[in-house]
């Protein structure tokens, strides 16, 4: 009954967003550009944070939460604090200049990956893998390992359930929880150290961040999927040992398989291309976007796509857009300083809230190591069913995996694998942290080549914009 009664109060959050708001324009004292704040906390990460408790606790309702978040933060900045380049209206318009390639770059790679998921799942690849497990608990585990391969190159959704379909038919419909956690753990470690392979990771990717610099998140996921697929193996082979199915024939879609590789390698060339040789440009238009675009359209003689797909997956991404524009407005210079001790926190705090807006207010706030912030928002969000959305998706195949409880119970492995994945990576590659636009030439980054190159700390660098990584970089050193 409290929960039916919690869920009819979300049909008004614009009027519960509206109180807090009123009682926030009561307390505000602001000093110059620095807003009003609650204990030492800004009311803008105030309101985020609600806007996240909500999106977590109201399932079924996460684009009215989001969206409710957007307009309550933005209707905040536009009375009380501004925007970082100005207030009112104009400092909106102005920060919507500065983001717009990025939201639709975003918009267009969820959708595009979205329609490229479904015509590798119709290449009748993932029907053929399962012929070649062993019989015992190895065979589960090799599951684990392929659904990993397949993040890599696949959005971590689409891994998760092609895992979850397999699993379905190997394991006579009866999938222990620990093992659906595993599955879900696997999907987001295997997208963590590719730029193609998880939303965040993509995000990385498209404001600037090298692939190279988030590919070494795979030495702690490795070890993750190991710690914690071994034992979620076994649980599943006790509970319901894999089972030998004998396939007719599957022809596999070679076209369809090339659609796919068509449509990554139009984002890799584009992406490498513009950050490389046109890094003046790079922020002006979504090429990647559009690139992955073409490659769909080009493709359509071929095989057509499933354009059904669409209305849904556009309900998702403005959704993930709106928590995207959310932290996009969110005082970042007021945050700790980017440290592996943050990037170890960002993955609990992944396992409530969703990973989206934390790696956005990661690239916003800049300096961190992207492998290794890749690999903490990325696995920790698998340590309860809703901190990512593979772990929503899978749980709407497997209903009985919506339990926090059974999910941490059974679970258990995907935390440890997490710390043990975490420290390993410390251990051996320690803490690396890169500018934004890692990979461009050192002629492009600001002051290079002038007197004062020798002199980071000079006062001159005190005066650039907060958000700037590259000159938060050089103070750091």
């Amino acid at each position: 009954m409290s929960l039916a009664r919690a869920a009819a109060r979300l049909q008004r959050p614009a009027s519960i967003a509206a109180m807090f708001l009123s009682a926030c324009g009561t307390a505000f004292a602001a000093d110059g550009m620095t807003g009003p704040a609650v204990f030492g906390i800004p009311i803008e990460f105030i309101l985020f944070a609600l806007t996240l408790l909500g999106v977590a606790l109201f399932h079924n309702h996460t684009l009215r939460v989001g969206l409710t978040g957007l307009a309550v933060i933005t209707a905040y900045k536009l009375v009380f604090t501004g925007f970082k380049d100005g207030p009112g209206m104009r400092g909106l318009i102005y920060h919507f200049g500065h983001e717009w390639v990025i939201l639709v770059n975003l918009l267009g790679l969820l959708l595009g990956f979205a329609l490229l998921s479904r015509h590798f799942e119709k290449t009748h690849i993932p029907a053929v893998l399962p012929r070649f497990l062993p019989h015992d608990w190895k065979g589960a585990f090799i599951l684990l390992v392929i659904v990993f391969v397949l993040s890599s190159f696949l959005d971590n959704i689409a891994a998760a359930l092609i895992g979850g379909a397999m699993a379905h038919t190997l394991f006579r419909a009866k999938v222990h929880v620990g093992y659906l956690a595993a599955i879900v753990a696997a999907s987001n470690a295997g997208g963590s150290g590719s730029v193609v392979g998880d939303t965040t990771t993509t995000m990385m990717w498209i404001s600037g961040v090298s692939p190279a610099a988030v590919f070494h998140a795979y030495a702690a996921a490795a070890v993750a999927l190991v710690v914690c697929g071994i034992p979620a193996a076994m649980q599943q082979h006790k509970h319901s040992p894999i089972i030998k199915h004998e396939h007719s024939y599957i022809h596999i879609d070679w076209p369809r398989a090339g659609i796919v590789a068509l449509i990554l390698i139009f984002a890799i060339v584009a992406n490498v291309i513009v950050n490389v040789r046109f890094t003046d440009v790079s922020d002006s238009f979504p090429f990647i976007g559009v690139a992955v675009w073409i490659a769909i359209l080009l493709s359509v003689p071929l095989r057509r796509p499933d354009w059904e797909l669409l209305p849904e997956a556009t309900k998702g991404s403005i959704f993930l857009l709106s928590l995207v524009t959310c932290a996009s407005m969110m005082p970042v210079e007021q945050l700790p300083a980017a440290s592996w001790h943050s990037a170890f926190g960002l993955g609990f705090i992944s396992a409530v809230f969703d990973n989206i807006p934390l790696t956005a207010l990661a690239l916003k706030q800049g300096g961190f190591d992207w492998g290794m912030l890749a690999y903490t928002v990325g696995f920790g969000g698998s340590m309860i069913w809703f901190g990512s959305s593979a772990g929503v998706a899978l749980s709407n195949m497997y209903p009985e995996a919506k339990s926090v409880g059974n999910w941490i119970r059974h679970g258990w492995h995907v935390t440890l694998a997490y710390v043990i994945g975490f420290v390993v990576l410390m251990l051996t590659l320690g803490w690396q942290p890169t500018p934004a636009r890692g990979d461009r030439p050192a002629a492009s980054m600001p002051a290079v080549g002038a007197p004062a190159v020798n002199a980071p700390s000079a006062p001159t660098a005190t005066t650039e914009p907060a958000g700037d990584t590259a000159d938060r970089l050089k103070k750091a050193h």
